[in-house]
C-alpha cells in the first residue's frame, strides 16, 4: 500500500557567518525548528530526534528499529511532515513487488508505446513502514536508489528528487512473516536508532496530548525541500582536519579486526561517519569537526553494520556495546581546529 503527498514552499535567506549560501547559524536554526516539531509527537526523546536530524543533514537514510507501539512510524511521519516536500509512504507486505516501489512501464494503447509510471520512490522523503515484511527481492529494489539516488527500470535510468531520504521502520522482535534485512541493505542506512520506551513523565504527557487530538494531525511544515537542500550544502562545507579523518578511518578499521565480529564496517561506513560528524558539528554551530563529534555519532552510524560471532551472541554482547568500548579504548586526537 502506498500513499503520496506533495507540498511546496519558499527558500529562507542565506546566513551571514562567512560561508557562501546558507550559513551555520541557519543550519542550527532550521534543525531546531524541525526538532521542536518532531518533539511534539515524540515526547521525551531528544537523543532520537538528534540522530534523525543528523541523518537528514548528512543526506543519508534512517533505520528506526524497535518493538511495536513505541513511536517508530510516528517519528518517521513527524520528520516527513516537518518538511514542505513530496512525501510517500509504503506499507511493506510479503506480496509487495519491486515494481510497486520503483514504478513500471505500462503499454499505452493510444501511442502504442510503453510509458514509465513512477512509483513511490519518486519523492523527497520515502517512509518504508515495516521494511522487513517484504521479500528480499522487493527489499533489493531499494539498493540502487539509496546508494545512487536513481532507479533503473527496463534498462532505463531515472534520477530521483533532491533531497532524497528513506526512513524505514522495522520490528526486531517479531519473526513470523518477516525477512531480515541483508547486510548490503543495512549498510546503506546512514544510522540506526531505537526509540525505546518513554519514562513515566513522558508517557503521562503523551496520554494528555492524545486525549483530545492527534499531534500528527496538527503538525505543520517548518521548512521546505529547497531549503533543506541549501542546508545540506552548508553541512558539506564543514571542514574536517587530517587528524580527525585519520581517527574515523582507524575506528572503522578496528571493527574489521575485532575477534567478536564476523563482519566489520565497510568503507561506506567511513564515509557516512565523516558526513554524520560534519552534521553534528554543524548542529553545534561549528565550521569544523572535533573528535567529540565523531564519538557522538559513532554508535548510531556503526553498530547496525556489524555482525557478531556466535560466541559473542551467546555471551549476550551487542554491537552497541562493542562500539562504545572501542570509543573508550582508542586514543583520541587533539581537538585542534583545522586550518583554512
Amino acid at each position: 500500500m502506498t500513499t503520496t503527498s506533495s507540498r511546496s514552499g519558499t527558500v529562507g535567506q542565506p546566513g551571514a557567518d562567512g560561508l557562501p549560501g546558507v550559513g551555520l547559524a541557519e543550519v542550527a536554526e532550521v534543525a531546531g525548528r524541525i526538532a521542536g516539531n518532531v518533539s511534539r509527537v515524540l515526547v521525551g526523546k531528544p537523543e532520537v530526534v538528534r540522530v534523525a536530524l543528523i541523518t537528514l543533514l548528512a543526506e543519508g537514510h534512517l533505520l528506526i528499529e524497535d518493538v511495536p507501539g513505541v513511536g517508530k512510524t510516528s517519528l518517521a511521519k513527524a520528520l516527513a511532515r516537518s518538511i514542505d516536500c513530496s512525501v510517500s509512504r509504503v506499507q511493506f507486505t510479503p506480496d509487495l513487488l519491486p515494481g510497486d516501489i520503483t514504478g513500471m512501464s505500462i503499454f499505452n494503447r493510444q501511442t502504442s508505446e510503453f510509458e514509465f509510471r513512477p512509483g513511490p520512490l519518486f519523492a523527497n522523503v520515502v517512509i518504508a513502514d515495516e521494511i522487513n515484511r517484504a521479500s528480499p527481492k522487493t527489499q533489493s529494489a531499494l539498493l540502487e536508489c539509496m546508494a545512487e539516488h536513481q532507479v533503473t527500470v527496463d534498462g532505463a535510468t531515472y534520477g530521483l528528487a533532491s533531497p532524497f531520504m528513506v526512513v524505514a521502520t522495522q520490528n526486531p522482535i517479531e519473526m513470523d512473516g518477516t525477512y531480515p534485512l541483508p547486510e548490503a541493505q543495512r549498510d546503506r542506512f546512514t544510522a540506526r536508532v531505537s526509540v525505546g520506551y518513554p519514562d513515566a513523565a513522558a508517557e503521562l504527557a503523551m496520554v494528555d496530548d492524545h486525549a483530545t487530538t492527534e499531534p500528527l494531525d496538527t503538525l505543520a511544515p517548518v521548512t521546505d525541500a529547497r531549503h533543506i537542500h541549501a542546508v545540506t550544502e552548508a553541512v558539506r562545507r564543514v571542514r574536517i582536519g587530517p587528524e580527525v579523518r585519520q581517527y574515523c578511518v582507524e575506528l572503522v578499521g578496528i571493527t574489521r579486526r575485532l575477534p567478536e565480529l564476523r563482519l566489520g564496517a565497510s568503507p561506506r561506513a567511513t564515509l557516512q561517519l565523516v558526513r554524520a560528524a560534519k552534521a553534528q558539528a554543524a548542529l553545534a554551530g561549528r565550521g569544523f569537526v572535533v573528535p567529540d563529534d565523531v564519538q557522538a555519532v559513532a554508535v548510531p552510524v556503526l553498530a547496525h553494520r556489524l555482525l557478531l560471532t556466535p560466541d559473542a551472541q551467546a555471551s549476550r554482547r551487542s554491537t552497541t556495546d562493542l562500539v562504545r568500548s572501542l570509543l573508550g579504548r582508542h586514543p583520541v586526537p587533539s581537538p585542534a581546529r583545522p586550518a583554512g
